[in-house]
């Protein structure tokens, strides 16, 4: 049976194998691997961004209050005068299209060239109506097909850098480019290029990454940083000194307006987006995704790990790891997350666990059942349930075969039978020997006897196998002593009903035999065989009727549980020397009470 185990278990850890490798290379669980990271993201959050950071919301109130947007550009000149002391202002609303009034984008034009910190985004087109796709060569930025500026005045009279937002598979925003190549040249991203006018030092960046990309980290909502509705700067409401020295971004914050889900905020205005970008580059974080080596390295690990424990320990145990190793992985990958911004997936380390596990203890159950099964349907009608239950806990392999061990054997014979049958109907046959050894059967399971075999008249019976039994001497004269007693009722009835004489006759031997599965694949039973085997049969047919003769080994080792007479040296077929023999004539104690007393 080991090598049916062997060989299922690698066939059934290949297809995990598999599994876990078609898993890991396809995206069926990139969604939960999202989850993970959000997670991460929403849990690490200080929810205090740097206090230079100020956002100028264009709001719902601005709009009541202004008008219907996109409002006149001269709109804008009271505020780049009130934010002239700004380190860097930011507008993150595109000016793509010319006024009506040419004189209005003149003169919005001629504001912004009085400041040197205002940034006006452009857009760089990455697709478009003939080309779906964004080609990315290996250490190379980004390219796109055309750079979407703003009016000729207004882009020349002011910085600028691209907005492009970056959208995973879910439409989430997780990253950004903070450099993109154009046919125009290179443009750095919005965040990138405030940041660098703050005064941050944020070149090293440009070299983490071949295509500039960088995993944002989150660290505040839009409550957490400090923004002030567009209508009450346009007012005078705010001390311009508010402003000075700082970052001002300006963008929409109305509903309905420019938002996308991000891993902290399911409809997060990209002002923000931007904000938090900019918080990441000013307190110089990084967050670093674990590679696909290592994860397939840990993947290898709890494959194996799994596999040894799930064969070797107890399914209780098996389970507490599991648990314990899902509990590991889920919270250390956020703790290294939390402390170092290190993202270690555990999706597919965790597919791995379970898959192994379930696979590996669905081969193991099935197998633990086939031999339950086997070992009570050999061993269930003739030995206790006490030792068949030991016997299936314990794991035994029962292969074709035996082995050396030192046994009681038991035979016993039904004296008086011939003449009774000769009285009785067949069937009538058959029911006095069910009765008879249902009588047996009983006293040999109570003593922790194996029946080994019924043959016509007689029986053979084994003790301590398979399974040790502490005393079989004892337990095996026992059941001889309380089968004689039984007897003397059935004797009776026999009597009285048929007018025969109906009695047993025992012998047992103790000694070294050979048992186990013997035979042949086709057909095979337990058994034992050995010189002393054949010497419990001898002495049982030197034994009379109701009497038990035990040879002198067995009387040596029970003398203090039974009472015995000695009945003499006899000679055997096969032996040059006599055996003595003893007659169990009374029952005194069992080892347990001398063990007590």
């Amino acid at each position: 049976m080991k090598k049916n185990i062997w060989n299922i278990s690698i066939i059934g850890n290949l297809i995990v194998a598999l599994i876990c490798l078609a898993l890991f290379f396809g995206d069926s669980l990139q969604r939960i691997n999202y989850a993970f990271y959000d997670y991460d993201m929403n849990k690490s959050m200080t929810h205090a961004p740097h206090e230079d950071i100020v956002v100028i919301d264009i709001d719902q109130e601005s709009l009541d209050l202004i008008g219907t947007f996109p409002w006149p550009r001269d709109t804008y000149i009271p505020l780049l005068e009130a934010l002239s002391e700004a380190k860097a202002v930011a507008f993150d609303i595109t000016f793509r299209t010319k006024s009506e009034d040419p004189a209005i984008d003149e003169a919005f034009a001629a504001e912004l060239a009085k400041h040197d910190n205002v940034i006006i985004p452009s857009v760089v087109e990455l697709e478009n109506f003939f080309r779906k796709e964004t080609i990315v060569t290996k250490d190379l930025l980004i390219k796109g097909q055309k750079l979407l500026t703003s009016v000729p005045p207004i882009d020349k009279a002011a910085k600028t850098a691209h907005i492009n937002a970056v959208l995973d598979d879910d439409g989430v925003i997780r990253r950004t480019w903070l450099m993109l190549d154009s046919p125009e040249g290179k443009i750095p991203s919005l965040a990138y290029q405030v940041a660098d006018m703050y005064g941050a030092d944020v070149k090293h960046y440009l070299t983490d990454h071949p295509q500039t990309e960088l995993a944002i980290k989150f660290d505040g909502s839009t409550k957490d940083f400090m923004n002030i509705p567009f209508y009450m700067v346009l007012n005078g409401e705010v001390p311009p000194e508010t402003f000075k020295d700082r970052i001002v971004l300006i963008g929409m914050a109305a509903a309905g307006s420019d938002a996308h889900p991000t891993p902290v905020d399911n409809h997060m205005y990209l002002v923000y987006a931007h904000a938090n970008i900019i918080n990441q580059l000013l307190h110089d974080q990084k967050i670093t995704i674990v590679g696909n080596l290592l994860i397939l390295a840990l993947m290898l690990i709890v494959f194996f790990f799994t596999t040894w424990y799930t064969w070797r320990l107890k399914p209780l145990y098996s389970i507490s790891i599991v648990i314990g190793t899902s509990i590991l992985l889920i919270f250390g990958q956020f703790i290294l997350f939390d402390s170092k911004l290190i993202y270690l997936s555990v999706v597919y380390p965790l597919a791995a666990l379970y898959t192994t596990f379930f696979v590996n203890i669905a081969v193991k159950t099935y197998f633990e059942t086939k031999q339950k099964q086997f070992i009570t349907q050999q061993f269930g009608r003739y030995i206790s349930p006490e030792l068949v239950n030991q016997i299936a806990k314990s794991e035994v392999e029962l292969p074709l075969g035996g082995v050396n061990k030192e046994l009681s054997i038991l035979f016993l014979d039904i004296r008086g039978f011939t003449p009774l049958s000769e009285k009785l109907r067949p069937e009538e046959v058959v029911d006095f020997l069910n009765m008879m050894f249902d009588m047996i059967t009983n006293q040999v399971l109570q003593n922790h006897g194996t029946i080994d075999k019924f043959i016509g008249d007689a029986a053979m019976i084994l003790y301590n196998a398979p399974l040790d039994v502490p005393h079989h001497e004892y337990h095996a004269v026992k059941t001889a002593y309380d089968i004689q007693r039984g007897m003397e009722q059935v004797r009776k009835d026999i009597m009285a009903k048929y007018e025969v004489e109906v009695s047993i006759g025992i012998g047992i031997n103790t000694g070294e035999v050979v048992v186990g599965n013997i035979g042949s694949f086709l057909r095979v039973d337990y058994t034992a065989i050995g010189d002393h085997v054949n010497t419990a049969a001898r002495i049982e047919s030197n034994a009379e009727a109701n009497q038990v003769l035990v040879s002198e080994t067995t009387y040596e080792r029970t003398r203090n549980y039974f009472d015995y007479q000695f009945v003499g040296e006899k000679m055997m077929k096969g032996k040059t020397t006599g055996i003595k023999l003893y007659e169990v004539s009374g029952f005194v104690k069992a080892p347990d009470m001398e063990q007590k007393s």
